[in-house]
């Protein structure tokens, strides 16, 4: 296995859709999702050049205000009554016994339900991926499932989408928590859920996810009286065509955001119960970078679990809380957002973007973005190294319009800002089809980031956040 594999976030998902794409590559153009044109620095603002929301084959539908939560149907849940919207256990709506599959221990749990209302997007999708904002104190957890309906008017059944909490038993074994976890082998022979993402399993086939259901289920011990707390639920469907390259796009912003620079690489063999640092932890790396730019960081009290000669233990501490303990790493792309949000007033999602030029409008606004890609060594000048799934963090572009990279597969924290070409670039992060190193065809991330910003943004931030579909 080389390097390439090794860094797979994803190697299942990878091998699966793969096998599925050979015959829908044939039968599909390189169609762009959206035209990565853009003006030069200092012209038309970027709210008003964005790319139309038809065009854009992405559709993002977040629940956060009470006007939302008062759309769904409650079993047993409230809404939060005053501050920051969002629900919470009221009155249980019964009792679960749950045996977690990662302990064996059998614990029975009350439970309250609250189940949003169908959303019909304005993409026919192949792929839906939810993320979610909660706190969840010691003896609380959530469930998050997902209801689809098809273009052939099916219903799939409910799909787990994740079993989540904040903490973790492995340094607290007196903690009462479950272990955070995906849950794989669900599918009824249209879609299937891989980790975090559910995708139709023959895109060539026409079947389409036209409208979901979000139902969030929330946990805590019989009679007690603490109860999570769910601020944000949603998802982003899509539907980016199959495609192995994307047009070039024009350069139109020049800035770079200061982002502190952290290695994944400087922790190799650190803490195996999670995936032993190193390649395994570009995701959590990357998380901590922007939260850190945002002044969110652990306290000393959190951190004291990690070995005093450990460098960066805050990056240790972003790997313990972001691990899910099915996928067996710290790659799920919600329970990183997830985590971001349980930091003071920060705020996070999941999306998918159509191109160079709304990154482009995110950092002009001082937003920077975690981005997913896979790439061959040669495919990226300067990176040194293939992945089969690898997280970085964009924090600009230069004047010629090429990326800024804190890249923590790098061999030291002053290694980690990289320049890498524009047209490389963009085409490994937005492609959804490439050829491994043996030759075989493989999904690509598509556009696939992770936004964290406050539950406050500044007015451009908001402006910014909405042109590329994120309220």
């Amino acid at each position: 296995m080389d390097r390439a594999e090794d860094m797979s976030r994803r190697r299942l998902l990878a091998t699966a859709a793969g096998a599925a794409a050979v015959a829908a590559v044939a039968a599909t153009t390189a169609t762009v999702a959206t035209a990565a044109t853009t003006s030069p620095t200092g012209a038309t603002p970027a709210a008003r050049r964005r790319t139309r929301r038809a065009d854009r084959l992405v559709d993002n539908r977040f629940w956060t205000s009470r006007k939302d939560w008062s759309a769904g149907t409650a079993s047993g849940t409230r809404t939060v009554p005053k501050g920051r919207p969002g629900v919470e256990i009221a009155t249980p709506a019964g009792t679960l016994d749950y045996t977690d599959p990662h302990t064996g221990k059998a614990t029975t749990w009350e439970y309250a339900r609250w189940t949003g209302p169908a959303h019909r997007g304005a993409v026919p999708a192949t792929e839906v991926i939810a993320s979610w904002n909660a706190r969840t104190p010691t003896g609380t957890w959530i469930q998050v499932d997902l209801e689809a309906t098809y273009s052939d008017g099916a219903t799939s059944p409910w799909y787990v989408l994740g079993r989540w909490n904040s903490g973790d038993d492995r340094q607290e074994a007196q903690a009462a928590v479950i272990r955070r976890t995906s849950v794989d082998d669900q599918s009824d022979g249209k879609t299937s859920v891989w980790t975090d993402t559910l995708s139709v399993d023959d895109t060539a086939s026409g079947l389409r996810v036209v409208s979901y259901r979000l139902r969030l289920t929330l946990y805590r011990k019989p009679g007690s009286a603490v109860t999570p707390t769910v601020w944000r639920l949603g998802a982003m469907a899509s539907a980016v065509p199959d495609r192995f390259t994307v047009p070039a796009s024009e350069p139109g912003l020049a800035k770079e955001l200061k982002v502190p620079r952290y290695s994944q690489e400087i922790h190799k063999g650190q803490y195996p119960e999670y995936d032993n640092g190193g390649e395994a932890w570009c995701s959590p790396t990357s998380s901590q970078m922007i939260l850190e730019y945002w002044g969110r960081r652990p306290t000393a009290d959190d951190l004291a679990w990690v070995d005093p000669a450990f460098a960066d233990p805050q990056v240790c501490h972003a790997a313990r809380f972001t691990y899910d303990y099915q996928y067996g790493g710290c790659g799920n792309w919600p329970f990183n957002a997830a985590y971001a949000a349980t930091y003071k007033d920060m705020q996070a999602v999941v999306t998918r973007l159509g191109s160079l030029t709304e990154l482009e409008t995110l950092i002009r606004a001082g937003i920077p973005a975690i981005t997913s890609q896979s790439f061959l060594k040669e495919e990226l000048t300067g990176a040194g190294y293939g992945t089969a799934g690898h997280l970085m963090t964009v924090v600009g572009f230069t004047e010629s319009g090429d990326v800024i990279a804190n890249d923590p597969a790098s061999p030291s924290n002053p290694a980690v800002r990289r320049v890498y070409k524009r047209r490389e670039w963009e085409n490994i992060w937005l492609r959804t089809k490439r050829k491994n190193s043996q030759g075989t065809v493989v999904s690509g991330t598509g556009g696939v980031c992770y936004l964290y910003f406050p539950v406050t943004p500044t007015k451009e931030q908001a402006r910014a956040l909405a042109a590329v579909g994120v309220r």
